[in-house]
């Protein structure tokens, strides 16, 4: 059976790859079939007698050419049926007995209502029906109610509604199949478009990760050089920030790239992401630094939902770290969180004159600010950062918030030990 089975599914391969031998091997058979039943001989009693007659030179060719046209019936549906009728009529009219020439109409018919629309299918079935049905019954040899007459009619109505019925499976499978592209094209999308999503993500936390803690490592190396040989306290001090600050650069960015493996690793780190519960941890080390930084809340005891306190953080991280690097040696910093209504403001001040004009977004600046406006726009919310009338920068976020319920202060709350107080 399976053997069968697969010889079946080849050839049927090969027929859909060989349109024109299908259609000679159909012309073939319905020609086989139109001369095996001109040569029997309608019995009401015991059916048909194969021999009681034999069909005349012009029904042979009116059965030979009906058959040939069926070979073209793919490149001319519509005229294929137009010759095959109009030889069925003639067959109906010229000859006694007639030959069943008609077969090849139902085979054309059957064609045309498979190949084009319903509509289409109903006026052809019926001018065909109409035309073969009137002549069967004015011009045959039998009363107009005999059954010969009555099958015309019926084979005719099959002819279009088999076609039409073939027609209708193979849009609805058409559908079905285009469908099933669609969305495997879509699910092709949405999955490359979240790769490049989470590639921006990783990206905008290693650079906040990096640029913070290289720009601190950088400062406090420079004031350990400063003041190695007059004060090694001092540069002891610095050195020991410096550690601290690597230490803290390799934690995170360990963190970073755990992101990347797999589910259920047990190497994956497990430690929340960083929010405003730890700004007073990351406010020290800028004062360690020796960047005066100053931070005033409202609404402590409301923690934000997770994306926007990251955001919160990550846009304060690298405003501070923007300033530690452009506003001089003499700049003082201001961060203020602020919630008004279902949003909550993010706003980074500074003093400093700086050595040169810095980066904006409006210019095409650094990654840093993209990164914040990245991650602002991802929430639906605005970014404005540009130099302050007098001198420094500012820096000002709008990040939407759900509201929630007073939550009870603890370590993950705003306003939390070591967090925006």
């Amino acid at each position: 059976m399976t053997t069968l089975g697969t010889g079946l599914l080849r050839a049927r391969r090969w027929l859909r790859g060989h349109p024109l031998a299908f259609d000679c091997g159909l012309a073939a058979a319905v020609l086989t079939c139109m001369i095996c039943v001109s040569f029997a001989e309608p019995g009401p009693a015991h059916g048909p007698v194969l021999g009681a007659r034999a069909p005349g030179p012009a029904s042979v060719l009116l059965m030979v050419l009906g058959a040939g046209a069926l070979v073209l019936r793919r490149r001319g549906p519509m005229a294929v049926l137009a010759v095959t009728g109009l030889l069925s009529a003639a067959e109906f009219a010229l000859a006694d007995p007639p030959a069943p020439v008609v077969m090849s109409a139902v085979v054309a018919l059957f064609t045309v209502a498979a190949g084009t629309d319903r509509p289409t299918t109903w006026r052809a079935g019926l001018l065909t029906m109409g035309v073969l049905a009137v002549t069967a019954m004015a011009a045959g040899t039998t009363p107009w109610y005999s059954q010969e007459n009555l099958a015309v009619l019926a084979w005719i109505g099959l002819a279009g509604a088999a076609g039409d019925a073939v027609r209708s499976r193979r849009a609805f499978i058409d559908a079905i199949r285009e469908r099933a592209e669609r969305a495997e094209r879509t699910r092709e999308e949405e999955a490359r478009r979240r790769v490049a999503e989470e590639r921006l993500r990783i990206a905008r936390d290693l650079h906040d990760v990096v640029a913070h803690h290289i720009a601190l490592v950088n400062v406090q190396a420079g004031v350990a050089a400063h003041v190695m040989d007059k004060r090694p306290d001092q540069a002891k001090e610095a050195l020991a920030h410096v550690r601290e600050a690597s230490r803290s650069a390799i934690d995170e960015l360990r963190a970073t790239v755990g992101l990347l493996r797999q589910s259920g690793d047990p190497e994956a780190p497990t430690e929340p992401a960083p929010g405003l519960a730890v700004l007073g941890t990351l406010v020290d080390t800028f004062r360690n630094a020796g960047l005066p930084v100053e931070v005033a809340c409202t609404d402590p005891g409301s923690p934000l939902p997770a994306a926007a306190d990251l955001a919160a953080y990550r846009i304060i991280q690298e405003a501070l770290t923007n300033v530690r690097k452009h506003a001089g040696a003499d700049a003082r910093a201001e961060v203020s969180v602020v919630r008004v209504g279902g949003t909550a403001e993010v706003t980074v001040l500074d003093d400093g004159r700086g050595t040169g004009p810095r980066p904006a977004p409006a210019d095409g600046g650094g990654h840093g600010l993209i990164g914040m406006r990245e991650r602002v726009t991802a929430l639906g919310g605005t970014l404005t950062a540009g130099p302050r009338y007098g001198g420094g920068f500012r820096v000002h976020a709008i990040l939407p918030v759900t509201p929630r319920t007073r939550a009870p202060e603890g370590p993950g709350a705003v306003g939390a030990t070591g967090g925006c107080a």
